[in-house]
């Protein structure tokens, strides 16, 4: 029996801190970049192989939840990603997801949610990539704390500042924030969730703006106020980071009618600040085939200015 399914990544988040309670919490951007997982049973092996045979923590889970069915102990995982690791594109946390999924789907055990959670939950602090749109979330406690709803497409235009973070490491760091910081991240919380519903994508941009600033604190991005300086440069809508990674962009309107210009202006300001650039597209979870293709055809259009830089059109997948 074989299974396939599929899970996103992020861009960093939109928010994350801590909140007045002492509870961590990060707001996710889901981008249009997935890990694929496909896993084939075999009732008559003992053993599991995986593919790529670094892919520890995928293998973990996937044993973990052969052992607790009746069903066959071994088989073969093959996971193949466009994420980049160590980066804070929640490249593990989609390889997690997406196994998860896959082993589901071979063996037809229907895990909930809730159940996949109790497994991540024994492996690593987790990004909220198993909910579609934008979610709230625990990721020291892999939980859900509330849905907020989709956003409109977006393009970050992001650069990698280099180096690799392990997202176990940085979340045993202490965080430097105080009383009044964690006030502040809960009305950050409070104004994006709003924003969110509302589809405000500038009230979004200053959220993720102030929610990078607060984080330099704790790991600091050095091309970060460069950052800033280029988005009101171009006309951004704010500056989105990867809080425990090395990437950070700036945010765009897909709809704003400058958005080709905008694209390219930035992608050369981010060759200029980090001598490297990459631009991705948010998901936005709606299915309107028709404006799918336009963004699409945007994507295009814009990666032709940009003489081949690589960009991800849009595109919404659903696991299988």
């Amino acid at each position: 029996m074989t299974g396939v399914s599929t899970a996103f990544g992020t861009f960093g988040e939109l928010l994350q801190g801590v909140l007045p309670g002492g509870d961590d919490f990060l707001v996710t951007l889901p981008i249009a970049r997935w890990s694929v997982a496909t896993f084939r049973s075999d009732p008559t092996a003992h053993s599991l192989r995986v593919v790529p045979a670094h892919k520890s923590k995928a293998r973990r889970l996937v044993s973990m939840i052969l052992a607790d069915g009746p069903g066959p102990t071994g088989g073969v995982l093959v996971l193949d990603s466009t994420l980049p690791e160590g980066k804070g594109f929640a490249s593990s946390s989609a390889d997690l997801v997406a196994t998860a999924r896959a082993v589901d789907n071979a063996l037809g055990l229907g895990l909930p949610p809730s159940r996949v959670e109790s497994y991540l939950r024994r492996i690593e602090p987790t990004d909220g990539v198993l909910y579609d749109g934008i979610v709230a979330y625990d990721h020291r406690r892999v939980e859900l704390r509330r849905r907020l709803g989709t956003l409109r497409p977006m393009s970050v235009v992001g650069v990698d500042e280099g180096g690799v973070v392990d997202t176990v490491a940085f979340n045993r760091l202490p965080k430097p924030f105080s009383a009044a910081d964690r006030r502040e991240y809960e009305r950050l919380l409070t104004r994006l969730t709003a924003a969110v519903a509302e589809d405000d994508l500038a009230e979004v941009g200053a959220v993720a703006t102030r929610s990078a600033q607060l984080n330099q604190a704790l790991r600091p991005k050095r091309t970060f106020h460069r950052m800033i300086e280029l988005c009101e440069e171009v006309g951004g809508l704010g500056v989105v980071i990867a809080h425990s990674g090395t990437s950070l962009g700036v945010l765009l309107d897909r709809a704003d009618p400058h958005w080709a210009r905008k694209v390219v202006r930035a992608s050369r300001g981010c060759v200029a600040l980090a001598r490297n650039v990459t631009t991705y597209t948010t998901l936005s979870f709606r299915t309107d085939p028709a404006q799918n293709a336009r963004n699409a055809q945007r994507t295009r259009n814009a990666l032709d200015a940009q003489g081949g830089q690589d960009t991800q059109g849009a595109r919404d997948v659903r696991s299988v």
